[in-house]
């Protein structure tokens, strides 16, 4: 099963991340040798996930922040928070990216290597290293404080390779093909392996005796292989054998042709699918060792306190029988005594009672009651008694603190067991999100079925009208400041009252009627053929806005948007009337215009839907529905949350 990234991984992952240029950078969060970067790209915010020696991959499924963060994510945070992401590079096809950013007038270099001693490594502009994550010797390198920077030592790019470069290679190798295209083309034993299958060359054959047609069959084995980077046609994927994940690629492979898939829109999605999986079974793993020793624990703690409690009521009782039996134990001592002072020896005297006497130690074990009450024969009764009651305080006294540790590692339990579901529940909930052409969009799906789409600016309101209104369709506006261009994506159907009713409802909640406080507004609706771009003779129109011609149709609508968290095929978070969004939605939360602004109610909404959850929701829930990600659904001005 895959552990880490390839060379060929890093190029493909890297060519992606090319989003995250001119990013903001956030915060940075830290789990050990994890590093998260939390970056803005045009509004939208993303996770950059970095685990040295590992991956590098955007993730949807961040782990929670420490509440004490570590002393190098504080350092990167120092440096690099509030920066531009500048450059994203791999350097020299190896599995070493440069992370470049500009902060103010400083400029900073992040480092991640994802080698077998994985490294992340924060660089000024001169590249001298500020601080690794790990300090280490590695041969000519020192990776540490203050050190110059050097990369690992380069090796051939397996893309830009020429036949003659390639046979140069074969003819100076000691190994056989496919150890040779692992090692010095730096691309892996399975792309290695590949290169062979393709190229129908044994690959135990060695590289030095490959004949000229066979080298050229491996140069354009080769280039076939790696020919979807170069032309970006790629096919993300999952490879499964026998139900379980093996693997994540970017593109096909031939030795995968009869396994099981699982496709991806890129391929950063399906490295964080892949091991964010993996990472949870290993959790649940370490969950379910931790489980073990805790019950073990508890079982041997019960045990312990019943010894406790029934050994200090055995001292209780012994105790009171020395006092119950003061006359019977004053004469067995005094016989004791008196023979002792005659003279007699310990052996005389255990031959003339029945009684188990220690000479050494002066004990006389004796039965009373069915107990043996051992007494020291240099005390008094009323001493013997009281040593009985000292032990049964001390006993006392540890069954209390073990009665402690016990409820603690009932509470541990409940943690883990808890801790456990989220783990368990968490694969089988994470749906993936698909990506649509409207989500950059407002937009909801009406009680008919039908996309309805809006506006969240001028810029947005002039795309929907050049790039995506359609004859069938059905224009929706109204007067107020600032308000969005609604689109209904009509068909053959027909759309009857139900959706123009919640498409005149989203209009007027997302004007600036919601911003002054009022509960309803008025909209109109017109045909795609009234609606133009080209003003009177003399006059001019701003982006965004549009001259309409004919009737309009007026309706008054309602202020009033929910939020809902739909778990179905795709998982989602929705904004629209309420009457469409409970149709699919799990959770909902209703808003109105109030006395909050967009902050507050973000947090209330986030914290209703974490509390309506089901256990085996929480963790999407955590993740899909934090304040950031409601900001998006909410109208402009403030709101508070209706009570039902």
């Amino acid at each position: 099963m895959k552990d880490k990234m390839s060379s060929v991984d890093v190029a493909v992952a890297v060519a992606e991340l090319q989003m995250l240029v001119d990013a903001r950078l956030d915060k940075v969060y830290q789990h050990e040798d994890e590093i998260r970067l939390k970056v803005y790209a045009a509004k939208e915010r993303h996770d950059l996930l970095i685990k040295a020696g590992m991956l590098i991959c955007l993730t949807k499924y961040p782990r929670p922040s420490m509440k004490i963060a570590p002393s190098y994510s504080m350092l990167l945070r120092k440096h690099l928070s509030g920066g531009r992401i500048t450059s994203i590079e791999q350097y020299d096809f190896d599995r070493v990216i440069e992370i470049h950013v500009q902060r103010g007038d400083l400029k900073r270099i992040l480092i991640v290597e994802l080698l077998p001693k994985g490294n992340i490594i924060l660089l000024s502009e001169d590249r001298k290293i500020i601080l690794p994550l790990t300090t280490r010797s590695l041969g000519s390198r020192e990776v540490r404080r203050g050190e110059q920077y050097a990369f690992p030592p380069s090796q051939k790019d397996p893309i830009g390779i020429t036949e003659s470069e390639l046979k140069a290679l074969f003819e100076g190798s000691n190994k056989d093909l496919v150890r040779t295209l692992s090692s010095e083309l730096n691309m892996g034993g399975l792309y290695a392996e590949e290169v062979c299958i393709r190229a129908g060359v044994d690959k135990n054959t060695p590289a030095s005796e490959l004949s000229g047609v066979q080298l050229q069959i491996i140069h354009n084995a080769l280039r076939e292989l790696f020919e979807p980077i170069s032309s970006g046609k790629l096919h993300p994927h999952i490879v499964f054998a026998n139900g379980e994940e093996v693997d994540a690629l970017p593109f096909e492979l031939h030795q995968y042709a009869d396994h099981e898939k699982v496709y991806f829109d890129s391929f950063n999605e399906a490295l964080d699918e892949f091991f964010s999986r993996k990472a949870i079974k290993s959790a649940e793993s370490i969950k379910d060792e931790k489980l073990v020793l805790l019950e073990r624990t508890l079982n041997q703690q019960g045990l312990a306190i019943e010894e406790f409690k029934k050994e200090e009521k055995e001292c209780i009782k012994k105790a009171e029988i020395i006092y119950t039996q003061y006359q019977h134990i004053e004469r067995i001592f005094k016989s004791i005594h008196d023979a002792r002072g005659q003279g007699s020896s310990w052996k005389e005297i255990k031959s003339t009672i029945e009684e188990e006497i220690d000479e050494v130690a002066g004990i006389l074990t004796i039965e009373l009651d069915g107990a043996h009450v051992a007494l020291d024969i240099q005390m008094g009764i009323p001493q013997n008694a009281q040593r009985y009651y000292q032990r049964a305080k001390k006993i006392r006294k540890k069954l209390e603190g073990a009665e402690r540790a016990l409820e603690q590692t009932k509470k541990d339990i409940e943690q883990a067991k808890s801790r456990e579901i989220e783990l368990k529940n968490a694969p089988q909930r994470r749906i993936r999100q698909r990506e649509h052409w409207y989500d950059r969009f407002r937009h909801f799906t009406s009680s008919e079925g039908f996309l309805v789409i809006g506006g969240r600016d001028a810029s947005t309101n002039e795309e929907i009208v050049k790039k995506h209104m359609e004859a069938s369709d059905v224009f929706f506006h109204t007067q107020a400041h600032g308000a969005p261009v609604v689109i209904i994506k009509a068909d053959e159907r027909g759309v009857h009252s139900s959706t123009l009713e919640e498409a005149a409802q989203f209009a007027v909640s997302y004007s600036s009627v919601w911003g002054a406080g009022h509960y309803s507004g008025d909209c109109y609706w017109v045909s795609p053929e009234q609606v133009s771009k080209t003003p009177p003779p003399g006059e001019y129109l701003p982006k965004g806005s549009f001259i309409i011609r004919g009737k309009r149709n007026y309706m008054k609508a309602p202020v009033g948007i929910a939020i809902g968290v739909e778990i179905n095929e795709e998982t989602r978070l929705m904004g629209g009337p309420l009457s469409a969004i409970k149709q699919s939605s799990k959770y909902i939360v209703e808003i109105e215009p109030g006395d909050l602004d967009q902050n507050q109610v973000a947090k209330e909404i986030s914290k209703i839907f974490f509390q309506k959850a089901d256990e085996k929701d929480k963790f999407l829930i955590k993740s899909m529905a934090s304040p950031d990600c409601i900001l998006k659904f909410l109208p402009p001005g403030k709101s508070k949350v209706k009570i039902s």
